[in-house]
């Protein structure tokens, strides 16, 4: 299957319009179904990785760092030429509870950042990056669920000039969140992504499965092997924005799910499909733990939501706006 592209930069290959995000991989996919699922996702035309030194989620430091590894082993093992493939990673901002992270970490100071890329090409096992992305930011945001900016909160942080020096020449890149269940970058970012020439980079497009409708179903709360089931507790950043007891929430996925079904998509590949048609998305970083999700997720760009569909999404989204900002 020819997966469509777009370019990131005049200077790497054409980048596919899925990326696989891998971090799941070393904690909830073990090393041979990781490898697979690596492998049947660049046969069948993505060429996008991205990653980030804290995975896999949720983190600890028993795993630390394994999912680079991981991207790293599969690209000796395949013998990926390296000009094939665009591989993105992260740097942790500060966080104060990853210790086992350069302490915590406490900064993105120069040296943490130079700290952490050395590191990541060594766990990556390749002399470059293509795609260098800050996790979050070093200073006060509201993230994880918070709308609100709480000024009390903010606390002094690393100048954005020594963060760009390190980080050095910067990419024309853009990354946000951006699903049906948040679509915040469409209220203003999208303006300045637009102006500026800088395409999204959207993650969780399928809002960490719950667009799947597998946690609300009539039976029961999903598949015990599910991220929000099997990690209950444990991943406060995903709860925290994804709460599954949220009424509102709830009643979007409902409505979602009887949309797919009207048109006889599954839920999976219309959450995939909405974002894809974006002008200004140029790749949405999905995950996998199956092949049989792997596969769906492919075959989701071939959806073409037709002026109906996109009609009911959005009065889907005025009823029940953002429940997972």
């Amino acid at each position: 299957m020819a997966m469509p592209t777009f370019h990131l930069a005049p200077d790497l290959p054409p980048v596919s319009r899925l990326c696989f995000g891998t971090m799941t991989m070393g904690e909830q996919s073990g090393p041979p179904e990781s490898l697979r699922l690596l492998d049947a996702a660049f046969d069948a035309g993505v060429n996008f990785f991205d990653s980030a030194e804290m995975y896999p989620v949720p983190q600890r430091r028993e795993t630390h760092g394994r999912s680079e590894e991981l991207v790293g082993r599969w690209l000796r093992a395949r013998r990926v030429p390296r000009d094939s493939v665009v591989l993105a990673t992260k740097v942790a901002g500060p966080s104060g509870q990853m210790t086992w992270i350069r302490g915590g970490p406490a900064a993105l100071d120069s040296r943490n950042i130079t700290e952490a890329i050395d590191s990541s090409l060594c766990r990556l096992g390749v002399d470059y990056i293509d795609l260098y992305q800050i996790h979050w930011p070093d200073r006060y945001v509201p993230m994880f669920g918070e709308t609100d900016y709480d000024p009390s909160r903010q606390y002094a942080y690393v100048p954005m000039e020594e963060q760009l020096e390190a980080l050095g020449k910067g990419i024309d890149a853009g990354k946000n969140s951006y699903n049906l269940m948040c679509r915040n970058f469409d209220a203003g970012l999208s303006e300045c992504c637009h102006q500026e020439r800088i395409n999204l980079l959207a993650y969780s497009p399928m809002a960490m499965g719950i667009l799947s409708g597998k946690y609300h179903s009539p039976d029961d709360n999903g598949p015990p092997d599910a991220r929000m089931n099997l990690f209950k507790g444990r991943y406060s950043e995903g709860e925290s924005r994804y709460n599954l007891q949220n009424p509102k929430l709830e009643s979007a996925v409902k409505e979602y799910k009887r949309i797919s079904a009207k048109y006889d998509i599954s839920p999976a590949m219309l959450a995939i499909a909405f974002v894809l048609r974006h002008p200004l998305v140029g790749s949405a970083v999905f995950g996998a733990t199956k092949l049989w999700q792997l596969d769906e997720v492919l075959q989701s760009t071939k959806i073409h939501l037709c002026e109906e569909i996109v009609v009911e999404i959005n009065d889907v989204h005025a009823r029940f706006p953002n429940p997972c900002p």
